[in-house]
């Protein structure tokens, strides 16, 4: 937006200053001169001593006299005062506004790409000291958000590029080799082409979540607990997995579709990254007074603390996620993790000490 040019704030500090010590120096001359009229006869006399005693006579001048000796002595001191005020109040304006330069410059510096940059304003704690350590703070957040975009879209193009360049690998093949069974072809590429679709589908709904652009009304976590695990039953028998589900009726503020999406995630999680034959999921809502939780826990390998450090970011997997024919994108417990945010909740995994993962998700009470 461009502004008309003004005065800087240290030069209007500096008049203020200036303005102020001379209209205080002059309420006080006036003042002095105000009392010191009271006293002063309006015309000029000589009194006469006592010869009797040795006392001599003395002039006691006028109001005119004391007027015309006080004026210049006024007009010297206000011109002091002018001058002391602008030189006195421009130092002690660049001092008060010093760190107002380091937060502007820190500024231009964010404007221009450099995140990294701190202002680290020292001294004790006062009005600029609170704003340059809130810039600061904004700064980290900013340079931590911006730092995880860039690396959400390297993966992201990273992941799109393959079924990309896998299809391109079998439409090479195809047109150098034309005796190739056309139908192999076709549905290797509608794997592929699903593939893309789901992955796809899946940026769009964490996209979706991390906005949080959707609309809210009262969900029953436990009927949609049920949901997800009825829809993901065959799977779980298809594995030789076992799902259980538990609690009461469990109040929240949401949107049906997006916690589905996250029970059904974590459901899905559970049962995939399973043991191979023979394991056990459970599914539990609860409330409390401030919170409610839904918690699904299974049975699986053992995982290392910092292994389940990473599963809630963007593209990571554990190893035995590669090995399975469910490998995923490394998206559904990132896309859990958004969702929960966005209706201001949180996840929080941790391994089992007998092997496997528990997710327990937390949300507000309505």
């Amino acid at each position: 937006m461009d502004r008309v040019p003004g005065l800087s704030v240290r030069l209007k500090l500096t008049l203020s200053y200036a303005g102020f010590l001379m209209f205080t120096g002059a309420m006080l001359l006036a003042v002095v001169w105000v009392f010191l009229l009271r006293y002063v006869p309006d015309q000029a006399r000589m009194s006469r001593g006592d010869p009797y005693v040795g006392e001599p006579g003395f002039f006691s001048p006028s109001r005119q006299d004391l007027l015309h000796a006080f004026a210049p002595r006024v007009v010297e001191m206000l011109v002091f005062l002018l001058v002391f005020g602008l030189l006195g109040g421009w130092i002690l304006a660049g001092r008060m506004l010093a760190p107002l330069t380091r937060i502007a410059d820190a500024t231009r510096m964010a404007a221009d790409g450099s995140l990294s940059h701190r202002i680290r304003l020292p001294g004790a704690k006062d009005e600029f000291r609170e704003l340059a350590d809130a810039f600061d703070a904004m700064l980290a957040r900013l340079e931590a958000q911006v730092a995880e975009q860039q690396r959400f879209a390297a993966n992201a193009s990273h992941e799109l590029r393959t079924p990309l360049a896998v299809t391109q690998t079998l439409l090479e093949v195809a047109r150098s080799d034309r005796s190739r069974d056309v139908g192999e072809l076709v549905d290797r590429l509608q794997i592929v082409n699903s593939r893309a679709i789901e992955l796809t589908e899946a940026l769009l709904l964490l996209s979706r979540a991390d906005r949080g652009a959707f609309p809210r009304a009262q969900v029953d976590l436990s009927l949609i607990a049920e949901e997800a695990t009825e829809t993901l039953l065959p799977l779980a028998e298809k594995r030789g997995i076992t799902i259980e589900t538990s609690g009461d009726i469990t109040p929240a503020m949401g949107s049906h579709a997006l916690l589905l999406q996250l029970t059904t995630n974590l459901v899905h999680n559970a049962i995939v990254h399973n043991q191979p034959d023979g394991g056990t999921v459970w599914v539990t809502t609860g409330a409390r007074p401030r919170a409610v939780t839904l918690t699904v826990e299974n049975t699986g390998e053992r995982l290392s603390p910092r292994l389940v450090a990473t599963l809630g970011e963007a593209f990571q997997r554990g190893t035995e996620r590669i090995r399975t024919d469910h490998a995923g994108f490394g998206l559904g417990l990132a896309i859990v993790k958004s969702i929960a945010h966005a209706h201001g909740g949180t996840l929080t995994l941790t391994a089992r000490p007998a092997g496997g993962l528990r997710a327990t998700v937390q949300l507000p009470a309505p």
